[in-house]
């Protein structure tokens, strides 16, 4: 299994090729949306070269949950997650910083959990497993 600075590498070195950025703006915390630019398009072919360069499956939905924020969810209530879509996404998403949107649960905010290190941290578990 590689290490955490490995894992850290490749998944800087997969988001430099998928969005075109500099990898000195490819930190543990960058965020994918806010600092590196990323559209809803990008996500899919980040999923694409995660599985080439870890060789592994990640079926769709697993790193990046879709529909949560869907105002027929059941999870969203006047613009804010409900606590019964915190623990939703607690349970969607185990390597994410949940605790963090749960301070300010603003729909808006969902974007601030894809970051560098929720994909490391993702990726260890994956390839634990």
């Amino acid at each position: 299994m590689p290490s955490e600075e490995e894992i850290l590498s490749k998944v800087q070195e997969t988001l430099i090729d998928a969005l075109g950025v500099d990898d000195d703006e490819v930190g543990p915390e960058a965020t994918l949306v806010g600092d590196l630019g990323a559209e809803s398009i990008d996500f899919l072919d980040i999923v694409f070269r995660l599985e080439k360069a870890f060789d592994v499956k990640i079926p769709r939905g697993e790193l990046f949950p879709e529909n949560l924020a869907a105002s027929d969810s059941g999870f969203v209530e006047d613009g804010m997650i409900t606590p019964a879509g915190i623990e939703e996404l607690r349970a969607k998403m185990p390597h994410a910083d949940i605790d963090k949107l749960a301070q300010d649960p603003k729909v808006e905010n969902i974007q601030d959990l894809f970051t560098v290190g929720m994909i490391c941290k993702f990726m260890e578990k994956k390839l634990a497993s």
